[in-house]
C-alpha cells in the first residue's frame, strides 16, 4: 500500500506499528481496511479509544485495570489467597485457563537482575504487602516469569513479605527455564499451579 506521503496515514501506520506483533506491513494493512471501513471500524473505533483513555486506570492497590467509575474487584470482601504476576497479560491467561479464581496481584514489570533490594523501581510490592496484612491473607502465590529478572522480583517479594509470615508458594513445575507466564499453555499452567512449591518466610 502506497501512503502517497499523507501524513496522517503515516502517523497512524507508525502508531500501528508499535503494537505487539504487528510490524509496518501489518499496520499499513491494517490503516487500509480501517480507511475502507470508515463508518464501521473508524468511528466506532474513535470512540471507544476515547472512552477507554478517559474512564480505564490502573488500580494503584492491586495494579488491575478498573472504571474510574467504579470500585476494583480488590476491594470487595476478604479473600485467603493472592497470586502476584509481573503484568496483566500474565493474569489473562491465567484467568483464561481456568485453573485459578482467586484474587490477584499486578507489579507491573520486574526488577532488573541487578536492582537494589532498597529499591522496588515502582513495582507495586508496598502494597502487595499493605493487602497481605489487611486481609489477613493465608497464601500469597508468586507467578513471576523463570527469567532472571523473574526470579530476582520473586526472591525480593519473599523477602517483603518476611514479616507478614504468610504462606509464600510458587509455580513450580511445567515452567521452564526462561519461560515467559503469557506464553504458556493451560496443560503447563495447571501442573505449574498444582504443583506449586513453598518457599520459607520466617
Amino acid at each position: 500500500m502506497a501512503v502517497n506521503n499523507i501524513k496522517e496515514i503515516e502517523d497512524l501506520v507508525k502508531i500501528i506499528s508499535k503494537l505487539p506483533g504487528l510490524g509496518p506491513k501489518s499496520a499499513k494493512r491494517i490503516v487500509l481496511k480501517l480507511i475502507n471501513s470508515r463508518e464501521e471500524l473508524i468511528r466506532p473505533l474513535t470512540n471507544t479509544l476515547a472512552q477507554v483513555y478517559k474512564n480505564v486506570v490502573r488500580c494503584k492497590i492491586c495494579g488491575n485495570l478498573k472504571s474510574i467509575n467504579s470500585d476494583c474487584v480488590c476491594s470487595s470482601k476478604k479473600y485467603e489467597q493472592i497470586c502476584v504476576v509481573e503484568n496483566i497479560a500474565d493474569m489473562w491467561v491465567i484467568q483464561s485457563s481456568g485453573i485459578y479464581k482467586g484474587h490477584y496481584h499486578i507489579l507491573g514489570g520486574t526488577l532488573p537482575s541487578f536492582e537494589s533490594k532498597k529499591n522496588g523501581s515502582g513495582l507495586l510490592i508496598e502494597s502487595l504487602v499493605n493487602r497481605v496484612k489487611k486481609n489477613q491473607v493465608k497464601e500469597v502465590i508468586l507467578a513471576t516469569s523463570t527469567s532472571v529478572e523473574g526470579e530476582t522480583t520473586s526472591h525480593y517479594v519473599s523477602d517483603c513479605l518476611k514479616e507478614t509470615k504468610v504462606k509464600i508458594t510458587k509455580l513450580a513445575k511445567g515452567v521452564p527455564v526462561g519461560g515467559e507466564i503469557e506464553f504458556l499453555d493451560d496443560g503447563t499452567l495447571y501442573s505449574a499451579f498444582k504443583n506449586r512449591n513453598s518457599i520459607a518466610n520466617d
